[in-house]
């Protein structure tokens, strides 16, 4: 099993693109075998490729806005990014999803991306937060709903925190899911790994089952800089997968 992070954990760490780019040798140079993206901070997909590939780097999937990928050219062109990166997979890290018309609207958008992205080899994928494990509707989980259209990426630390058993969901769901995030967490604030009351053992007991070729590390809140926190969690990954 390889090793990925979301940038997201990094936001900190860079304020222009060329400090952007020179993240990707830093977190090779912490043991990652690969980054998911969220956005690209206002540099062409073939500049990234370029980089990635100098630093040894894959590129595991994307968190963009839903409306990235809403209606046909935008998905053609998530698609083109999809395939210059070396994607397989293009996603969000949320959406609104309160009401029965936000549900339905996600799955039209996931709908039609999944078809065209079918044919291209792309999977769109939806990151959940802990709603999504709480609300219903017609007594069915809001998650289960929008897995009808869209992949799912596991936030496991949230889907705990929601009261979820992360190796039942993931081993009775794997047709849908195409990673998850590993993330660590104490009464609600995410932390690096083994500082928080998690249940990492089940995600990683999990994750294994259903064969995942890629733990994504996440941290919403690093301490005391992204790189810091995310060098801890190696440690704990490197200990204990």
């Amino acid at each position: 099993m390889k090793f990925a992070v979301q940038l997201y954990s990094l936001r900190h760490d860079y304020d222009t693109p060329e400090e952007f780019l020179a993240i990707f040798k830093k977190v090779k140079a912490l043991g990652f075998d690969g980054v998911e993206f969220a956005g690209f901070n206002g540099i062409s997909p073939e500049v990234i490729r370029e980089e990635l590939d100098k630093a040894g780097l894959a590129a595991v999937g994307c968190h963009a806005g839903v409306s990235t990928f809403d209606g046909e050219e935008n998905i053609k062109s998530a698609i083109r990014t999809a395939k210059i990166l070396g994607m397989d997979a293009y996603g969000t890290g949320g959406a609104p999803h309160s009401t029965i018309d936000d549900i339905d609207r996600l799955k039209r958008i996931y709908k039609a991306a999944n078809e065209a992205g079918a044919k291209e080899g792309v999977k769109f994928y939806y990151h959940n937060h802990s709603e999504e494990f709480e609300l219903k509707f017609d007594g069915k989980l809001c998650e289960d709903i929008i897995a009808e259209e869209a992949y799912l990426q596991i936030d496991t630390y949230w889907s705990f925190v929601a009261g979820v058993d992360n190796y039942k969901y993931l081993t009775e769901n794997k047709d849908r899911i195409i990673s998850v995030h590993i993330k660590d967490g104490k009464d609600g604030h995410p932390k690096a790994l083994g500082e928080g009351d998690c249940d990492l053992d089940s995600v990683i007991r999990g994750a294994k089952a259903i064969g995942l070729e890629w733990l994504v590390l996440e941290n919403d809140d690093p301490e005391p800089t992204g790189l810091e926190d995310i060098a801890r969690s190696m440690k704990y990954l490197a200990a204990n997968v």
